[in-house]
């Protein structure tokens, strides 16, 4: 086993890089993105898509990058600039570092406008503000928040700036003491909800719309975007497994870690659907509406739920923090870079990453107001960074991790980091990073590139 020793820190335990993990997967992937890509994607058809990529593509992608990250034990350009030199024998593989960072910094432009309309909420919740008591008054509430370029600019900033704190306080101290009570108290709180939507909403409808495939459904893009939410919940290719994994405890699993982390977002992402669907139903919304669903069906619920002022600010306080564990995730990368290779102290190297994402951001913020006229050729500003980054880089950044791991890295130095404590040759995930990912990802790409070139 590689014996370096990260520069950042460790985690206190396993259970401290799983908690850690589970809140970067989660965060608003699963509970603000499932349930709209499940809307936009074909209902059940895509759920069956989705679980599948997961665990044949999403786990052994998410061991591959653990085990690269604990490998190298640096920020995942230096990782894999070091194992590109050990294994290759030369550097070129540490684009590889480079396209998961600059991703990540990407999705967080757009993420952190997201987390912001959540921020919102919560202040809005406590304050007594009424946020819909129809599907037509949320969806108006809805539309005014993110009609206003100040206040949008606004929440964005404030979002940031909170990641930028928490990043800037080390592993430990930041990292590690913002997931401990936050990820188990928002699971708590969303069965809570799922039991109110069985009870209030159309769960029978709802559970055939998740459950229920239609094989006509089927076809190139669909199967893209449910690689996508796959690569997107579990953090892969954006360089936070990496950053991560460089921090696990060497006698740590990673391979029952990374299974316990893949069940806890499917889990999750599962309970998102059975809260939003049933609801969604109840009061005719449409699942397909895009970004918005869960900020136009949560509103209702709580206005009908005794009590609904606390559960809503509660839960959309909690969300915030749960998108605070991914907005960490994916900042962190870019941090420990900066702090590694710049010499930055990291509250500085954290404010200044943070900055740079701001500023990328703005676009994204006024996408649905300022610039809300504007086409980038696949819709508003917001909607063709999020295009571009789940379904072009997001997939080949999985990709070129597979590559890398399946056929440059020598069996010899993963079976060290991945055997510790198992003793077996992991020959399924060997398969499926040398053969199935690499096969899956390359088809899936081909037919969309020829679908758009045919169209």
């Amino acid at each position: 086993m590689s014996q370096r020793r990260s520069l950042q820190g460790q985690w206190s335990s396993r259970f401290a890089f799983v908690l850690a993990a589970t809140g970067s997967a989660i965060g608003l992937g699963s509970i603000w993105r499932f349930p709209f890509a499940v809307g936009e994607n074909g209902g059940g058809t895509f759920v069956a898509t989705y679980l599948a990529a997961v665990l044949c593509l999403g786990l052994p992608l998410m061991m591959a990058e653990v085990m690269l990250g604990r490998r190298g034990r640096r920020n995942p350009i230096t990782t894999m600039t070091l194992l590109s030199e050990e294994e290759a024998g030369h550097r070129a593989w540490r684009w590889v570092g480079v396209l998961g960072v600059a991703t990540g910094l990407l999705i967080l432009s757009y993420y952190s406008v997201i987390a912001g309309w959540t921020l919102a909420y919560a202040v809005r919740l406590a304050s007594g503000a009424t946020l819909g008591v129809d599907a037509a008054s949320a969806a108006g509430a809805f539309s005014a928040l993110r009609s206003d370029p100040l206040e949008a600019l606004l929440w964005h900033s404030a979002f940031l700036g909170a990641a930028a704190w928490v990043v800037g306080r080390g592993v430990v101290d930041g990292l590690e003491r913002a997931v401990t009570v936050t990820m188990p108290l928002l699971v708590v709180l969303l069965v809570v909800l799922v039991a109110w939507a069985a009870r209030h909403g159309d769960l029978e409808r709802a559970l055939a719309y998740l459950f229920e495939g239609d094989a006509a459904r089927v076809d190139p893009p669909m199967v893209l975007a449910a690689f996508a939410q796959a690569f997107f919940t579990l953090s892969i290719g954006v360089g936070a497994l990496m950053a991560y994994g460089a921090y696990l405890p060497a006698t740590t699993r990673i391979g029952g870690a990374s299974l316990t982390i893949v069940a806890a977002n499917c889990f999750v992402s599962l309970l998102a659907g059975l809260t939003i669907f049933p609801l969604a139903f109840r009061h005719g919304i449409d699942p397909a509406q895009g970004e918005g669903l869960l900020f136009t069906t949560l509103p209702l619920a709580f206005v009908a739920m005794p009590g609904g002022r606390l559960f809503g600010t509660l839960f959309f306080l909690l969300l915030v923090l749960a998108a605070l564990g991914s907005a960490i995730a994916l900042l962190e990368p870019a941090v420990a870079w900066a702090v590694e290779r710049r010499a930055l102290v990291r509250p500085r190297a954290a404010l200044a990453v943070a900055g740079l994402v701001w500023l990328l951001g703005i676009g994204s913020a006024l996408s649905f107001n300022l610039l809300a006229g504007l086409s980038f050729g696949h819709g508003d500003l917001f909607d063709s960074v999020e295009f571009v980054t789940s379904r072009v880089l997001l997939p080949l950044s999985a990709l070129s991790l597979s590559l890398f791991a399946g056929w440059v890295m020598c069996r010899g130095a993963s079976n060290e980091e991945l055997e510790v404590g198992i003793g077996s040759r992991y020959g399924a995930w060997r398969f499926a990073v040398r053969w199935l990912a690499p096969a899956a990802l390359v088809g899936a790409g081909a037919a969309v590139l020829v679908g758009w070139l045919g169209g």
